[in-house]
């Protein structure tokens, strides 16, 4: 007899329990001793941020089904109904468990290093002048108290703000008023203190003590700081929108009047100025999630940048920067493989702005999804532009919570003279790639940057990625054919050096795993080493399913989303999968497959995710130098060894640590050491 098919609920992890199951590392790596303090804080700060960006999408895309009554199950095998309930009473365990760890075990190490937060009862008396004069000065003109009634409706509160609630009392007549706190200062104020300490108060801490002040002649019968989030997922009929960079603007325009998903509000609020807040709201009072103690803890991240004590910080690292003299002799030198976070950015940046600069060069195109503020590269484009370079940009304005700072940076470098482009309907440009054309003494040569992350001089700090440098001549066409596809109305081909996505980034996968199961059914040797940020596309997972029955061994690195169930006898048994959260976010996508020993090894932008194989344009690009291919296969042997950050996931939907005693071994740790 044949066993019964499995259900979808037992072949899958849905992707949203799954990414919940990956902001918990990110937490659980705030109670490991061997991290950093003030790191320890920060890691609770990028917990609730993440959390709240989940709550702006996910979350709210969930209540819309149940709202729009949608009845059908996902391809996880979930009712929206069941999987709501069951979201809901994730998010508000991880929320308390994250309120737990900062109050019961933070607060009191944070303390012993004397760190203190102040509540404005315990202020010494210069605190409490202090605190006056700010208020005075600085908070008092700033904050705007806001009436409710038939003249004075809700205000518009954007998503993530704080804001207290305040019951007041005049002749026996009720009013409701609101405060928001500011959100444009500081929300973490240094107090005075004794030279070896630091001590600190929260504006609304400063406000609560000072709510008398906005609401003279009424008396205060009751008030609560609360907290909303608001569905901030972009709608716009991008195929029929005229203007696309209009349609965004006037999207983001909107998030401040979206649909309230999440009302949070601290224990101790009253039941009559609950009643009162939530029908002024129109949310379901039943679905208020409350908080004992500070509210958003985000402020976390205010406080580790206010306290310079080294010994609370991971050390510094300065990374290594290969040598050269002129980037473009450097890269004809030979093809360049740089490792980031532990070897320098730098060359990125240097190859954008020698280009700008140089006389000899002839034409800029890069695509950029996200940049940071402060920009090198932006400002070197706009200098290029100035130089009478040719300069194409195609800035990604739909790139998630940076919609506005990236049609802010398409503005600027279309001031300049940079042609731009800002994306294409229904699509989002995900990959990142550099085109510079050269003018030489022998020929016109094009040299070529792809990497696996953005270009933002920020985040290549902190995000594991991988960037390489060529000037290959059939790179260089495949690449300037890519920029002719995404710019102009070119039919893509099946090229050279790369494989895209929409186009045929899935099918390619495809046939590499179908080699690997004939290599298996011949050799006995199939084999797939996969690295990525998540594993979400049911089409690759039933596919690496039918490798695994075969036989195939996979090995898979999956920091974040991980729909697929490893070790399920019948189904995944010979399919293994690790994550590694730590001081690094491990962003880099890299693949190796067996190929019978003759390794292939490609670097992409793209995740395994529907979303990068059907509605972005990706790249894959295959390295075939073997000193390369040797140094890729060693970051995925190292990443597999970690046995300190590494997280098993087993059969039962959890994650383990796969810690060893003896031998540790931490791969970020490692390549700190040895870039």
């Amino acid at each position: 007899m044949t066993a019964a098919p499995l259900e979808d609920q037992d072949k899958f992890i849905h992707r949203d329990l799954s990414w919940l199951l990956f902001n918990e590392r990110v937490l659980d790596e705030s109670l490991d001793a061997d991290n950093p303090l003030l790191e320890r804080a920060r890691f609770v700060a990028i917990f609730m941020n993440n959390l709240d960006e989940f709550l702006m999408v996910r979350y709210a895309a969930l209540k819309s089904l149940i709202a729009a009554q949608y009845n059908r199950k996902d391809v996880y095998g979930y009712y929206p109904q069941d999987l709501y309930r069951e979201v809901r009473t994730r998010v508000e365990e991880l929320t308390q468990k994250a309120c737990r760890i900062y109050d019961e075990k933070l607060k009191v190490q944070l303390a012993a290093e004397k760190i203190l937060l102040r509540r404005a009862a315990d202020l010494n008396p210069d605190q409490q002048k202090f605190v006056k004069r700010y208020f005075d000065a600085t908070l008092y003109p700033v904050i705007t108290p806001m009436a409710i009634d038939q003249g004075h409706p809700f205000p518009v509160l954007a998503s993530k703000t704080i804001s207290f609630a305040v019951h007041l009392e005049r002749k026996g007549e009720m009013y409701l008023a609101v405060i928001p706190v500011p959100a444009n200062l500081p929300r973490l104020v240094k107090l005075p203190s004794a030279k070896d300490g630091y001590e600190f108060i929260l504006i609304d801490e400063i406000l609560r003590d000072n709510l008398k002040n906005f609401f003279r002649g009424h008396e205060i019968k009751s008030a609560a700081l609360f907290r909303i989030i608001r569905d901030s997922e972009l709608s716009v009929d991008e195929e029929f929108s005229p203007n696309l960079l209009k349609s965004i603007e006037e999207g983001v325009r909107k998030r401040p009047r979206a649909k309230v998903v999440t009302l949070t509000v601290e224990k101790g609020c009253t039941e009559g100025l609950l009643d009162a807040l939530t029908e002024a709201l129109a949310f379901p009072k039943e679905e208020v999630t409350f908080v004992q103690g500070e509210m958003d803890l985000t402020y976390l991240f205010q406080l580790a940048g206010q306290v310079p004590e080294a010994k609370l910080f991971y050390p510094v690292h300065v990374p290594a920067k290969p040598v050269y003299e002129n980037i473009f002799d450097r890269i004809r030198e030979s093809d360049m493989l740089v490792h980031v976070p532990y070897q320098s950015f730098q060359p990125t940046v240097d190859l954008i702005k020698t280009a700008a600069s140089d006389p000899a060069v002839l034409a800029i195109k890069m695509t950029l999804y996200r940049a940071s503020d402060d920009s090198e590269i932006v400002s070197a484009l706009k200098l290029a532009a100035k130089n009478r370079k040719q300069v194409t940009v195609l800035v990604e304005i739909k790139a998630r919570f940076d919609e506005e700072r990236n049609i802010g940076w398409a503005r600027q470098l279309e001031e300049a003279g940079c042609h731009v482009i800002y994306g294409i309907a229904g699509m989002k440009i995900h990959s990142k790639i550099t085109l510079i054309v050269r003018r030489e003494e022998d020929r016109t040569r094009r040299y070529v940057h792809l990497s696996t992350g953005n270009y933002n001089e920020n985040t290549a700090k902190v995000y594991t990625d991988v960037g390489y440098f060529t000037c290959n001549d059939d790179f260089a066409r495949d690449i300037s054919d890519v920029f002719n596809v995404i710019t102009g109305y070119s039919q893509p081909a099946r090229w050279k050096r790369v494989i895209s996505s929409p186009y045929d980034l899935r099918e390619y996968f495809f046939e590499l795993i179908d080699k690997e199961i004939a290599f298996q059914k011949e050799h006995k040797n199939g084999f797939i080493f996969a690295k990525m940020n998540s594993l979400e596309d049911v089409k690759i997972i039933e596919k690496l399913y039918e490798a695994s029955r075969a036989g195939v061994k996979v090995r898979l690195i999956v920091r974040g989303i991980c729909v697929l169930l490893p070790g399920v006898p019948g189904l995944s048994e010979t399919i293994k999968v690790k994550s590694i959260v730590g001081r690094f976010l491990e962003h880099s996508r890299i693949f190796l497959f067996n190929n019978n020993t003759d390794n292939r090894v490609f670097l992409s932008s793209a995740d395994w995710m529907s979303r990068n194989f059907d509605r972005r344009i990706e790249l894959m690009f295959e390295i075939y130098t073997e000193d390369f291919k040797e140094r890729l296969r060693n970051i995925l042997e190292a990443c597999w060894k970690d046995n300190q950050k590494a997280r098993v996931l087993q059969p039962q939907k959890t994650y383990s640590f796969a810690r060893a005693s003896k031998e540790k071994f931490s791969v970020q740790d490692e390549f700190l050491k040895t870039p």
